[in-house]
């Protein structure tokens, strides 16, 4: 980024306007992290996690990193965020499922104000999500000696009012963000708490070099393939299919639309880093819940041993559902039926493809684009097991590395610097990139 494209972003008021806005309530929700659900002593509970997390690593406090990644660090300090963005994730993975399971759903959505139903059906189930998965914290809270202030049925209902609350806090906050900021807030707040927690991971590597724990080629080892991974993920996700469309000379009211020839860009990886989020919340949900009931039983215990994140069973059920979700999603926000509606209301065709074969045509475009982009999430989502399996890595570090956190923050990054190129292109600003332009490359 050149020195004079950070002056141009300062010189255009609106632009400057949006980023401080989305850094304020980015703060604010920082400030979140930190604060308790009244009637925890945190200090006991930091105590707890550090001494499981030095007697098991990669089990059970595997997945509290994990969570930790998403939250921030609200989860391991029992904030009233701890839960993060993730029941608002898990309310719309249930809802999309729900388009493609019941056709009158779907019908009531692409109606008038159908849009705006769905949301609200996403907030009310989003409550509900957080209801449910704070009662199962607060009854976690419940084992841990010395942890509670309060009388249990009153620290019950405040924890899981809190947490609740504290939820649709950040999905207000990031539609704030939306709306009157720059990027997705949704993202961004989910962004942002992954790299507050990348000082610490830092930290702790260095640490696990010196106490001798880490093998120090496999720290460098670790570190390059970091950067590859970044250059790998950016080159996907601005790789496209380009399909060339036709359009024949038209009549539109009183003018004549004269004949062009232009594309339709088709995204390697069309869903993004959603399957591996939507994955991720799937898979968590269940062992968020089994967690608390795991104390004094053996079968549960058992059964969280299988699903343990770095486990043969958690990684092949993740893989599937990554590949699961790339075809879903694509499905649902690329519809090859809709796409080809949409070119032969406007005039145009394919070449080489007749009318009545374009719908088959974008279906196999699509199929045959979303199998190597589902393999390439896949690959990058297992990183971190082979991080923490093969070289020893800390919990924290290999999710910083691979997975849903590097996709995460690449992603995120590159659709931010998008939307501040096309704010600076409106104001006649060359752009963000020495050469004036965040290129897609056409495979």
């Amino acid at each position: 980024m050149a020195k004079s494209s950070i002056i141009d972003i300062f010189r255009v008021s609106e632009l400057r306007s949006r980023i401080f806005y989305t850094l304020i309530l980015l703060v604010v929700f920082r400030i979140g992290t930190v604060i308790p659900i009244p009637g925890i002593n945190v200090a006991v509970i930091q105590e707890r996690i550090e001494a499981s997390r030095a007697a098991a690593s990669g089990g059970a406090m595997g997945f509290t990193d994990f969570l930790d990644f998403f939250s921030g660090g609200a989860f391991s300090n029992f904030s009233v965020l701890m839960l993060g963005i993730m029941p608002y994730i898990s309310a719309q993975i249930i809802l999309q499922v729900a388009l493609l399971v019941f056709p009158s759903f779907k019908r009531m959505v692409e109606e008038d104000g159908g849009k705006r139903r769905f949301q609200k059906y996403t907030r009310m189930l989003t409550i509900l999500v957080s209801v449910v998965q704070g009662a199962i914290t607060a009854q976690g809270a419940f084992a841990i000696n010395g942890a509670i202030s309060l009388p249990n049925f009153t620290f019950f209902m405040v924890a899981m009012i809190s947490v609740t609350a504290g939820t649709m806090f950040l999905v207000w906050l990031g539609e704030q963000i939306t709306q009157k900021g720059v990027g997705n807030g949704v993202s961004l707040i989910i962004f942002v708490g992954i790299v507050a927690r990348m000082p610490e991971a830092i930290l702790e590597l260095v640490n696990s070099v010196r106490s001798g724990n880490v093998n120090v080629i496999y720290a460098l080892l670790a570190v390059l393939m970091f950067v590859g991974f970044i250059i790998l993920v950016v080159y996907e996700q601005q790789g496209e299919r380009r399909i060339p469309v036709n359009y024949a000379k038209r009549i539109v009211g009183r003018q004549m639309v004269q004949a062009q020839n232009t594309y339709i860009p088709f995204k390697i990886n069309p869903s993004g880093v959603i399957p591996i989020i939507f994955a991720s919340s799937l898979l968590t949900f269940p062992i968020q819940i089994l967690q608390p009931l795991a104390v004094g039983n053996d079968s549960i215990n058992s059964l969280l041993m299988l699903l343990r994140m770095n486990g043969p069973l958690y990684n092949t059920l993740y893989a599937l559902f990554i590949i699961f979700f790339a075809y879903f999603y694509t499905q649902v926000s690329l519809n090859p039926i809709e796409v080809a509606r949409q070119i032969r209301e406007h005039g145009g065709s394919i070449p080489g493809v007749r009318s009545e074969q374009m719908e088959r045509y974008l279906k196999n475009v699509l199929n045959y684009i979303i199998v190597p982009g589902a393999l390439f999430l896949v690959i990058i989502a297992l990183v971190p097991t082979l991080l923490i399996n093969r070289m020893g890595l800390p919990d924290s570090v290999a999710h910083l590395m691979g997975g849903t956190s590097l996709l995460i923050l690449v992603g995120v990054d590159l659709d931010l610097m998008n939307q501040i190129e096309s704010h600076l292109r409106m104001h006649r600003h060359d752009g963000l990139t020495t050469k004036g332009r965040i290129r897609s490359r056409n495979l």
